[in-house]
């Protein structure tokens, strides 16, 4: 049981609106009581972003501590994805296996977090009653305080609101000591792609106060931090307010963190086609800090589709984009996403999009089966087109690319590449592991003296996906 001063509890009393001493205090007593949080991550980097800081608004202002057991927890809380059917699936799938959980210990607390809570709200309730809380993407710095109406209440508390940028104003930082970090510098999605949920679920694109994101930076760099990765769904729309009044675009935000000399690295994503301007082209010319990798969505290779989908851009248009980038940095490593069996693709639209892949020799992308979400424009359109052969288009295409990216791994054999190693390897405790630019794993030997550094490594042997140092190079 974890001991309490009457001044921590006065102020949590105070944040709940409880103004005496009564059986509402023995409620959020209770609630301080509890010992530790467990939370499943479901979706993208800015999810994993989001849930490290549930997790810090609950252990600074609940007192938790984190679990990797769900069996051990008072509260679990899943952060979810609504991408695809699958991920949302998932969630129910984990909530009847907690729900046993919570009828062995009532006091169990379920939270579900993220764009699937944002999706369906209430209905998580009337499908899952044993759910205490449900908080969306921008809301996720309340949490602390729906848990202690939770328990003053005594029912199910529902937050699912779009206070703009609000929670980067009250999440704290988390002190960790590690060499690479996220930070989100934007929120939401103002494309409206037929396909996709997220300017529903995360809000239209509202971008970081300048200042906010660099002094969050600097902060991170106090506890060792020399990589960083800069988060959003859409990050080069980005376009912030400095103190000075005027508005900074994502190329300006890049050339200042290029300038905190404790960042060595400097990573990003996703991008949209769309604003891929030439300032932000330039960057991966004149930033030597600036990872040489970039994911851009392409989706398909097929104008009709990506008219349908409202991507608003041609395969013209995004090749004239990547012959841009890599005039600026030829060595540019390319990733990404594809989306196969579009309502009623067609086999020569589909073969636009194996052409696409093999002319621009993307590396390792992503690739998925569509999904349709409920209430976007894509989900009301009838498809003629069958589910094996989609999967068929699948198969081939991620075939295709696995080959592309073997190779790429395997020209990278003999060159200098810049590696941080951040991690030791789960599976064997005397390798370290780091990654160069392009996401390449490297091994070195645990005692080597190389964690959390920064090195150039000449590449002696290379496999399907990883490296292994032939030497350093000073």
């Amino acid at each position: 049981m974890l001991l309490y001063s009457a001044r921590y509890i006065q102020n949590q009393l105070k944040i709940s609106g409880i103004k005496h001493y009564n059986a509402d205090y023995e409620k959020i007593w209770y609630n301080l009581m509890t010992n530790k949080y467990y939370i499943k991550t479901f979706g993208c980097q800015m999810n994993e972003y989001d849930s490290e800081k549930i997790g810090g608004v609950l252990s600074k202002k609940n007192q938790l501590t984190e679990t990797s057991a769900p069996e051990d927890a008072d509260l679990i809380i899943l952060n979810t994805c609504s991408i695809r059917e699958k991920a949302e699936v998932k969630v129910f799938s984990d909530l009847g296996r907690f729900r046993e959980l919570k009828e062995k210990k009532p006091s169990l607390r379920i939270a579900v977090g993220g764009c699937v809570a944002s999706q369906e709200g209430e209905n998580i309730i009337k499908r899952a009653p044993y759910v205490d809380l449900v908080f969306g993407p921008q809301s996720l710095h309340r949490v602390s305080e729906l848990l202690n109406k939770r328990e003053i209440s005594g029912k199910p508390q529902i937050d699912i609101t779009f206070p703009e940028i609000e929670k980067f104003d009250h999440i704290p930082i988390i002190n960790k000591n590690r060499a690479s970090a996220s930070v989100s510098i934007m929120e939401g999605c103002s494309k409206y792609c037929s396909f996709c949920v997220v300017p529903f679920t995360r809000g239209e694109e509202i971008s970081r106060h300048l200042e906010g994101i660099l002094n969050e930076i600097v902060r991170l760099t106090f506890n060792g931090v020399s990589e960083i990765t800069l988060l959003g769904q859409n990050v080069n729309a980005y376009r912030g307010k400095m103190d000075n009044g005027e508005i900074a675009d994502f190329s300006l935000l890049l050339e200042y963190v290029a300038e905190i000399k404790e960042i060595k690295r400097i990573r990003f994503t996703t991008s949209h086609p769309n604003e891929m301007t030439d300032n932000l082209i330039k960057c991966f010319g004149s930033i030597d800090k600036l990872a040489k990798t970039i994911h851009l969505p392409i989706q398909s290779g097929s104008d009709r589709v990506l008219s349908a989908m409202k991507r608003n851009y041609t395969t013209l248009e995004y090749k004239s984009i990547i012959r841009k980038i890599r005039r600026v940095c030829p060595e540019i490593s390319l990733t990404s996403d594809f989306i196969i069996g579009f309502p009623n693709e067609t086999d020569n639209e589909f073969e636009s999009t194996i052409k696409i892949m093999k002319d621009l020799e993307f590396d390792y992308s992503f690739s998925f089966l569509y999904s349709p979400r409920p209430g976007t424009p894509a989900s009301y359109i009838e498809d003629s087109i069958p589910n094996e052969v989609k999967q068929q288009r699948l198969e081939e295409l991620q075939n295709i690319n696995v080959s592309q990216g073997k190779a790429y791994t395997q020209s990278m054999q003999g060159t200098s590449q810049r590696v941080l190693f951040d991690h030791y390897s789960k599976k064997n405790k005397d390798v370290l592991l780091g990654k160069t630019d392009n996401n390449r794993i490297v091994e070195a030997n645990a005692d080597s003296g190389l964690l959390n550094k920064f090195v150039n490594v000449k590449v002696a042997k290379t496999d399907t996906k990883n490296l292994q140092i032939g030497s350093l190079i000073s």
